[in-house]
């Protein structure tokens, strides 16, 4: 696999993966007035207008290392709970082979690139500064997931990454032969694995595993007129129902935005079972897995963190210890 395609500027990729978009949506069938890049982060997203004025968000995976046999897994849920929830969520959109994901090889960067077409949500992100009143509906919205989700199965031939493993089956650049860390630094996340491989193993033991979104952030939800909507279920995965919502109190920056968010959980169902060591114990693994994409990633301005952030992540972790 080439990287050097993705070495090059913002401006020159995502030029490319606009040009590139218009040999994809080719397999749709819809007539494409304009497909222009809305994103470019972890993958890139494309609004993409036909010619009779529907709009649509076109996903190419570009870091994501989804299969697949993920996509099936998490096109199956999004279709799932498009017709058995009360959350609103886009709907995944078929290609004229039949299926909801399309593959294919692109020149430049030497990779076959997997891309999901979804329809159009209307309004604006939470962004960074949410509202009590979108962070209650947040929570709401996550425990509806949780409970209209709780026996849902996977179809036949598909499969998601289960979230018991510390490193969520993703590649470990931290600890692993790829690593560049110096062995302080690799001892000490070690020892932090450690304690979060124990912890989980006895979550899970105590909690019936099911499929979580997993990634539940300002930027991932969209709000218009007062109703929230849920998308970019790139992560999803099988995991328990309370490390979605440490992941969503992650991205938070007061106790008051975090006990809104609990607020709308318990406005659906009670929230899950923990002690404080428990939500601490996930908020440093969701901090060490982003670390560890940091590493893993083709987009260099996320790169760029990774000095500021690798020495705030170590502080995290001796304090953690510590305590």
């Amino acid at each position: 696999m080439s990287t050097a395609f993705f070495d090059q500027t913002e401006d020159v990729v995502i030029k490319e993966l606009e040009s590139f978009s218009l040999q994809i949506l080719s397999h749709y069938p819809i007539e494409v007035k304009s497909a222009v890049s809305i994103n470019y982060e972890y993958n890139a997203t494309l609004k993409v207008e036909t010619t009779d004025g529907q709009l649509f968000a076109l996903r190419i995976n570009t870091n994501s290392p989804r299969t697949p046999e993920n996509l099936s897994a998490e096109i199956a849920w999004v279709n799932f709970l498009a017709s058995n929830s009360k959350v609103n969520v886009p709907r995944p959109i078929g290609n004229r082979e039949g299926s909801f994901h399309t593959s294919i090889f692109h020149e430049p960067s030497q990779r076959t690139l997997h891309c999901v077409l979804y329809s159009w949500l209307a309004g604006e992100e939470l962004g960074d500064e949410p509202t009590v009143e979108q962070l209650k509906a947040l929570g709401a919205a996550m425990a509806t997931m949780h409970f209209s989700s709780t026996n849902f199965k996977l179809p036949e031939g598909s499969h998601l990454p289960s979230f018991l493993d510390p490193m969520w089956e993703t590649e470990d650049f931290l600890l692993g032969d790829k690593s560049v860390l110096d062995p302080s630094a690799r001892n000490l996340i070690a020892q932090a694995m450690d304690v979060i491989r124990n912890q989980t193993t006895r979550l899970f033991s105590a909690n019936k595993s099911q499929i979580i979104h997993a990634d539940l952030h300002g930027w991932n939800v969209m709000w218009n007129d007062g109703v929230l909507s849920v998308f970019d279920f790139d992560d999803c995965g099988i995991g328990i129902p309370l490390q979605d919502l440490a992941i969503a109190s992650y991205y938070l920056d007061t106790q008051e935005q975090i006990e809104a968010i609990k607020e709308g959980y318990l406005s659906i169902a009670p929230l899950p079972e923990h002690t404080e060591r428990d939500m601490q114990m996930l908020l440093l693994q969701r901090r060490i897995i982003l670390l560890n994409y940091l590493y893993e990633t083709s987009n260099l301005e996320h790169r760029s963190m990774i000095p500021e952030y690798q020495e705030e992540t170590l502080r995290r972790i001796r304090k953690f210890l510590t305590s």
